[in-house]
């Protein structure tokens, strides 16, 4: 005759009640891991440490590591969100009726986001490879590339501008956004129109060519 134990689960198992209880508890943790990453990292910047994440989630050290291993892992959760929120801002620039406007409200939201959270701003200049990685995840090249090209055969685009020359410009302006003294502070929104004035076409000096592409980087293929 089998006994009770054998019957029952085997020693360890989770019920699956249980199982998604403990589930639903690490998804809720995670959010709020993520919740209180962003206010840190848009507060503080890279400053921002893993045990002051940890506090403003009320939870544990191991549990920040639990769902992300190290540091890195949490900055590229956080940037590969803002870079969700970038594509679906040019997924509706491409929709544009006009093609210039939608060209400049993705540059505009850019820097804007940027000027909201100083971590991003960091990693956007000092760490290429996290945001190199989010970009192309989200379709950023791709988008962009549509976004110049619209705006270009629209006659409203210098033809000389290339798709790589809009992270260049976003990050530039970005870095003067986070100014906290000098005559750059508050400045931004100004240099954001006049650079775009720039790139309206016809343009009224010839672009230097760009660097040759290092080997090792993937560019977005031409159309067949």
């Amino acid at each position: 005759m089998a006994t009770a134990a054998q019957n029952g689960p085997a020693a360890g198992a989770i019920l699956p009640g249980v199982d998604r209880a403990l589930r639903a508890d690490a998804r809720r943790n995670r959010e709020a891991v993520i919740a209180a990453a962003k206010r840190l990292f848009s507060d503080l910047g890279l400053d921002a440490q893993m045990p002051d994440v940890a506090r403003s989630a009320n939870v544990g050290v191991g549990t920040v590591y639990r769902h992300f291993p190290t540091k890195d892992h949490l900055i590229a959760a956080l940037v590969a969100e803002r870079f969700e929120r970038f594509a679906q801002k040019a997924r509706e620039g491409v929709q544009a009726e006009d093609p210039w406007e939608g060209l400049a409200e993705l540059i505009r939201f850019a820097v804007q986001i940027q000027a909201d959270d100083r971590g991003l701003c960091e990693v956007m200049g000092s760490r290429p490879d996290i945001m190199d990685a989010a970009a192309r995840a989200a379709g950023l090249p791709e988008l962009s590339e549509e976004l110049v090209k619209r705006a270009q055969r629209s006659g409203q685009l210098r033809g000389d501008l290339e798709w790589e020359d809009i992270p260049m410009i976003a990050c530039g302006l970005g870095s003067i956004t986070q100014a906290t003294a000098g005559p750059a502070v508050g400045r931004w929104p100004r240099l954001v129109e006049i650079m775009l004035d720039g790139l309206r076409a016809p343009g009224s000096a010839k672009l230097p060519r760009p660097p040759a592409v290092p080997a090792d980087t993937v560019r977005v293929p031409e159309p067949a």
